[in-house]
């Protein structure tokens, strides 16, 4: 079954809604990263994310799939820590020293998109003249869409800047704040790229709630596993809740384990809950304090 894809923003690239968040490379052996990246491209998801900061990421991507580059939209990011640096920062060098690098080490001649790491405010962009700095290297051909990975309050800043052809965004059902923004950021004419799309920690069971990260627990107050289908997980019922977002270009969901990337996408090919199920899942969050704000 194929994957579903939707236009990625103004770009007019076609892109796969589930796609592949690649931090948790840095946690497995060689030979796994080679298995599980070619799953990726071999199930049909088309898009990428990665970062310099996750680790070997961006050489394992380039040792074990640079021959199927024209499978994937590749994207990574910018600002990050080179060298002796031990935060982001945004000047001009450092980024194009980072672009330069993920080029490297993923053996590409040029990023699909680059984003702005860690949230940077429009001061900070404006102060640096990063926009100068990133279109300079789209005039070179070494990256072809720029974007940012936003939070509010700076996501909605830059979104008013009317520059940027993506964002990147938290959202689940067991974190909301953006809920609307992910709609606000598409009718700008700026792809949407979801992360934390199955939330953060594990999700093994209400009789277990000890071992439950904060945003898990929500699942449990709110009843939410009164609502998934016989034989769902409680993982694949999150995942369908953010693919059900309208607005939702692609989420990219990192796993370290082939199973898990298997049922993301029986998950998605199961396709987006019933506009009944979602709305009631939406009413008992919002009982819970749940709710975008």
């Amino acid at each position: 079954m194929t994957l579903e894809t939707t236009e990625f923003g103004r770009t007019g690239i076609q892109v796969t809604r589930l796609g592949y968040g690649a931090m948790e490379l840095r946690k497995i052996p060689e030979n796994e990263a080679d298995n599980i990246l070619n799953l990726v491209l071999d199930s049909g998801i088309n898009f990428i994310d990665t970062s310099i900061d996750y680790g070997a990421s961006e050489e394992l991507i380039g040792k074990y799939i640079s021959h199927r580059r024209s499978e994937y939209f590749l994207a990574s990011k910018c600002g990050c820590p080179l060298g002796s640096l031990k935060e982001h920062v945004f000047t001009r060098d450092n980024i194009i020293d980072g672009i330069n690098q993920s080029l490297k080490r993923m053996k590409t001649d040029y990023l699909d998109l680059v984003q702005l790491h860690a949230s940077p405010s429009k001061e900070v962009i404006e102060r640096d003249d990063v926009i100068t700095t990133l279109l300079d290297m789209k005039k070179e051909g070494k990256v072809r869409y720029i974007g940012s990975s936003s939070i509010l309050p700076s996501l909605a800043d830059l979104v008013g800047m009317g520059i940027f052809d993506a964002f990147q965004i938290p959202y689940s059902a067991l974190n909301r704040e953006h809920e609307q923004w992910i709609t606000k950021t598409l009718m700008s004419g700026s792809g949407t790229i979801i992360r934390g799309g199955v939330s953060k920690g594990t999700s093994v069971g209400a009789d277990n709630q000890v071992n439950l990260s904060a945003e898990w627990k929500h699942f449990w107050q709110a009843n939410l596993e009164d609502l998934m289908d016989e034989g769902e997980s409680p993982t694949a019922f999150v995942l369908r809740f953010t693919l059900s977002h309208p607005n939702l270009n692609t989420t990219i969901v990192g796993t370290k384990h082939s199973g898990h990337l298997k049922e993301n996408i029986r998950s998605s090919n199961k396709g987006i809950l019933s506009q009944q199920i979602y709305e009631e899942a939406k009413k008992r969050l919002g009982d819970i304090g749940i709710a975008p704000k």
